[in-house]
């Protein structure tokens, strides 16, 4: 381990030291005797009403004398949530104690106990119970005796727990005491696990949050080309209630150990957050002789948010990774790739930055600040950015909206294979003044704009004058329906009323071209490529509408749009690409979702993507896909899901390339076969998973229904790491 390492693992822990740790007869008993109420002006608030005990029963019968009720044969007792049946009941109006003997089953909102005698007091909610059968969601068990020691705990002695209903489950935990705090946690001592009637393992002590989905130990073995065999771990701790997390510790045949550490935090007034560090020492076995043997990696991630009151909040993030291997054999190496592969999913390149947001009433400010971190990433650095934003706002009683907007940012573009970074400061600002209106049927949103944009250089370094863009346009927009009085079950449409609408919509834009050039700025981003243009957006949209069970449904929503450039430099006026997007619904097991692009000059679509979707009642599902594009790949895809019965699960997913590719060859591109089987309290899951050019992977999972994401789960990959396997 390195000095780096050490001194963080001990930082680490001297942290954690600083934490501190029907009826026959029917008898409903009497209100007991309201106390007299205090004089009005003494009365701080009124107290609550008492409650009475309801008992019936074969059998009842009122004792005066010691107020007390005895009931039997079928006897029902109920007092506020908690209802108690029985053989045979005694039961104290005044002190609300009861016996209740044969059959007895107690049900309240912690859970319900079974037992043959039981001894509960309903004002207290304290008890005892002789052989008890108990569901303590999610647990069930037996018990040889069982206490209540009110609404917060349930004690449960010589007895076993499991998630598994049957009365004999598939697996139990036998404990010599269990605790239960309905909603919190369970806490067991003396405890060997058995499956079926073989006992496995023995626990000491066992405790686990019903708040917290996950398992204390999770264990993960498997096999990839890239790491042979391995075995991941992670072992969670509870310091305190505001501070939790995880450790890890890995074994990779051919990188070697790999360590670290997770924490998440809570704090009263500065918000929460989670921090993780992880590290290793790879030695990989494939590297030639003469060369460095052995590399420390390690990834430093620590994330925050605060609301710091109703109208501020701040939210942070901070990367930092080392990697010996990346410096030593170049970019095909990434540390998150090789060990964290879906946050390398997220972002190859993660940048650090912290955001403060404020509102205020009619208008916001956020303040952004990003820096590199990992210096061989090529990334832009916000020292910081401020931007002020006010959203359309009436100006007093005229028919006038203003909007604003304005943003100061300091730019520093860092790349890697550059010695020299491209740096400039700006201020952008944009002031809108729109006059939303009605013409006839036609919403009209006429607005100008104007925009202007300082920079402290330009392209060569020298001194700039401000640059100035004008703009003016207009949203057009109106809408136009029938309602046809059809009603028809015409192939199983299940039409009651059609509704049609129409909604045609022109969005003009013009700004002029730009004071100065684009050519003599640097370019950052979008503000800085602003040229001259005039156009409108086009877009006409079709819906038709229906009702089902007396609720409005969308059969089919159609829209079209394109925009129409007039007399761009060095050419003609010209329509834009035509984007066509469907989606129809005309039956609620069936959905087809589709969008298209076609190119009108050269009559091609350019590309095509649909989605069809059929539900096949409640046990099977069936889909088709297709992804094309025109100077790319033609994918089709296909899924099916299907309960043969109750106890198995059969699921099926292929993808196929139709078409020749630069980098992707024709056939078969991946197939994915599942098959689940319903154990009860347990459901287990078999994939066998091949993608050409990738390889194959085996993943058994074994999941208890009751924790879901408490799972054991076995993987081999022959070609390529399954990217689950990250963590």
């Amino acid at each position: 381990m390195s000095a780096h390492t050490r001194k963080l693992y001990i930082l680490f822990f001297a942290f954690f030291a600083l934490v501190p740790a029907a009826s026959v007869v029917s008898c409903a008993l009497a209100q007991e005797e309201q106390q007299p109420q205090p004089p009005q002006e003494e009365a701080a608030e009124q107290p609550a009403v008492p409650q009475p005990i309801t008992v019936n029963g074969d059998t009842v019968e009122y004792l005066s004398d010691s107020k007390e009720v005895s009931a039997t044969g079928n006897v029902v007792l109920v007092y506020k949530d908690a209802t108690l049946t029985c053989r045979s009941l005694r039961v104290n109006t005044q002190t609300k104690d009861a016996v209740a003997e044969g059959k007895v089953r107690l049900e309240d909102k912690t859970g319900v106990i079974e037992g043959e005698v039981v001894r509960y007091n309903f004002q207290k909610r304290t008890g005892e119970i002789i052989e008890p059968i108990f569901r303590m969601n999610p647990y069930f068990g037996r018990a040889e005796k069982a206490y209540k020691t009110g609404d917060a705990e349930f004690i449960a002695e010589r007895g076993y727990m499991s998630t598994c209903g049957y009365d004999h489950p598939h697996y139990r935990i036998k404990s010599r005491r269990m605790t239960f705090v309905p909603g919190e946690k369970v806490r067991t001592v003396e405890n060997t696990m058995y499956l079926g009637g073989v006992p496995v393992a023995t626990i000491p002590k066992y405790e686990r949050s019903l708040k917290e989905p996950f398992m204390h130990v999770q264990v993960t073995p498997g096999k990839t080309k890239e790491w042979g065999p391995y075995i991941l771990s992670a072992w969670r701790y509870r310091l305190a209630e505001n501070l939790s997390g995880r450790i890890y510790l890995d074994y990779r045949s051919k990188l070697g150990v790999a360590s670290g550490f997770g924490s998440n935090y809570t704090t009263e007034k500065f918000g929460k957050g989670d921090f993780k560090y992880y590290t290793t020492n790879e030695k990989p076995d494939d590297i030639p002789p003469g060369e460095k043997q052995e590399f420390e990696r390690h990834l430093i991630r620590w994330r925050h948010k605060w609301d710091i009151d109703p109208y501020t909040n701040f939210v942070s993030e901070y990367y930092q990774i080392s990697d010996e291997k990346r410096k030593a054999f170049g970019n095909t190496h990434n540390f998150l790739k090789d060990y964290f592969y879906r946050e390398y999913e997220k972002g190859a390149e993660p940048l650090p930055y912290a955001l403060l947001h404020r509102s205020f009433t009619y208008s916001s400010l956020d303040v952004l600040m990003q820096k590199r971190t990992n210096h061989w990433f090529n990334q832009l650095e916000k020292t910081p950015e401020i931007k002020y934003t006010m959203p359309s706002l009436q100006m007093g009683d005229s028919p006038f909206y203003f909007e604003s907007s304005s943003a100061f940012a300091n730019f520093n573009q860092k790349v890697e294979a550059q010695n020299t970074d491209l740096t400039v400061t700006r201020l952008d600002t944009s002031n809108k003044l729109s006059l939303p209106s009605r013409v006839a049927f036609v919403r009209l949103t006429p607005f100008v704009m104007s925009r202007q944009t300082f920079y402290d250089r330009d392209v060569d370094g020298g001194g700039v004058s401000p640059r100035t863009v004008f703009y003016a346009g207009s949203d057009a927009s109106t809408k136009f329906y029938r309602i046809f009085d059809v009603k028809s079950d015409f192939l199983g449409l299940d039409v009651n009323g059609l509704r049609h609408i129409i909604t045609p919509t022109i969005a003009y834009s013009y700004n002029h071209e730009p004071t100065v050039s684009r050519s003599h700025l640097k370019q950052i981003d979008g503000v800085d490529a602003i040229t001259r243009n005039n156009s409108a957006t086009l877009e006409l949209s079709n819906k038709l509408q229906t009702k089902r069970k007396q609720k409005t449904v969308d059969m089919l929503d159609f829209r079209v749009n394109s925009a129409y450039t007039f007399k761009p430099k060095g050419s003609g006026s010209k329509l834009s690409d035509i984007v066509l997007d469907l989606k129809f619904m005309p039956y609620g097991w069936l959905t087809l979702d589709s969008d298209a692009t076609y190119n009108h000059r050269e009559d091609y679509f350019s590309a095509a993507n649909y989605d069809l979707n059929f539900s096949l009642g409640k046990n099977r599902t069936l889909g088709f896909g297709q992804r094309y594009t025109r100077k790319g790949t033609n994918e089709i895809t296909m899924g099916f899901s299907w309960w043969l019965n109750p106890k198995w699960k059969f699921s099926v997913y292929e993808r196929y390339n139709a078409k020749e590719a630069a980098n992707l060859k024709q056939g078969l591109r991946e197939q994915e076969y599942k098959i689940t089987r319903n154990l009860h309290c347990w459901d287990v899951e078999l994939l066998y998973n091949v993608k050409r050019d990738e390889g194959e992977s085996i993943y058994l999972v074994f999941r208890i229904k009751a924790f879901p994401e408490m799972e054991f789960g076995f993987d081999q990959s022959y070609h390529s790491p399954k990217s689950g396997a990250a963590r």
